[in-house]
C-alpha cells in the first residue's frame, strides 16, 4: 500500500467521523427545539 492511498484511507475515517458528530448534533438541536415548544 502506497502512502497516498493510506493517507486518502486515513482522510475518509476522519471525514466520516466529523460528518457523523455534525448529525449527532443536528439531531440534538431539534429535540432539544421538540421539547421547548412542547413538541414530545
Amino acid at each position: 500500500m502506497t502512502t497516498g492511498q493510506e493517507q486518502r484511507r486515513r482522510l475518509r475515517g476522519k471525514n466520516i467521523a466529523v460528518g457523523l458528530v455534525l448529525l449527532a448534533l443536528v439531531v440534538l438541536f431539534y429535540l432539544i427545539t421538540m421539547v421547548k415548544l412542547g413538541g414530545v
